[in-house]
């Protein structure tokens, strides 16, 4: 994907790289009413991404959305105030999409979540909920991946224009090596990816990374 030699500076350490999922919940699906094209059609690359994070037992932190009450997006209030049954606590469709957990996997634990908590759902495996956009607002993320001595972040999922790219900045201000799978993001543009390649992230197809860790 990248084509050429990558900056120093920038290039992944697969050895000490950690893998953020953003919002792969049910109701984000592109069937699903509140849906994102695309999103579906990253879940297989997706799945081999996270199967090459468990095999090298590498950190798996998967961002979640729950909206409850009034702590929402201001974008969004006058959707769910309304009553938009959008990744509510105990329905079916805040849960992780089909085939990303291993198994069935465990159900998401609301109220440990929206405490701000991580919930651990396997071997260095984890949900974590964020109130916003970016996966490092308001949330312990930064200080999980400090405790396990991550420097390189990959990062895939859900609307790459929004959360992902919120998720990157903030990376990037914490000066993380960045890396996005780009076959494993939805509504990646060709602009969207020369915008965030512009902020030093690394693209790479989901084989690359899975090729770097297996060496790494």
């Amino acid at each position: 994907m990248t084509g050429s030699a990558v900056d120093a500076h920038l290039a992944p350490h697969w050895g000490a790289a950690a893998l953020v999922t953003i919002d792969m919940q049910r109701d984000f699906l592109s069937e699903s009413r509140y849906g994102l094209s695309g999103t579906t059609e990253i879940v297989p690359p997706l799945r081999d991404l996270i199967d090459a994070f468990r095999t090298a037992s590498r950190p798996i932190i998967h961002i979640v959305r729950l909206y409850r009450g009034d702590d929402v997006d201001r974008v969004r209030r006058t959707l769910i105030g309304s009553g938009a049954d959008m990744v509510r606590p105990g329905t079916p469709g805040r849960l992780l999409a089909p085939g990303l957990l291993p198994g069935d996997g465990p159900d998401l634990d609301d109220d440990l979540l929206l405490a701000g908590k991580p919930q651990p759902l396997g071997p260095h495996e984890y949900a974590l909920f964020k109130p916003r956009w970016g996966a490092f607002y308001r949330t312990p993320l930064d200080d999980m991946l400090r405790e396990r001595e991550v420097d390189t972040v990959v990062f895939a999922g859900c609307n790459l224009p929004n959360c992902p790219r919120a998720s990157i900045i903030e990376a990037s201000e914490r000066d993380y090596r960045v890396v996005l799978a780009a076959d494993a993001v939805s509504q990646a543009t060709g602009q969207g990816l020369r915008e965030v390649a512009g902020l030093g992230v690394v693209l790479l197809d989901v084989a690359e990374i899975v090729a770097g860790l297996a060496v790494r």
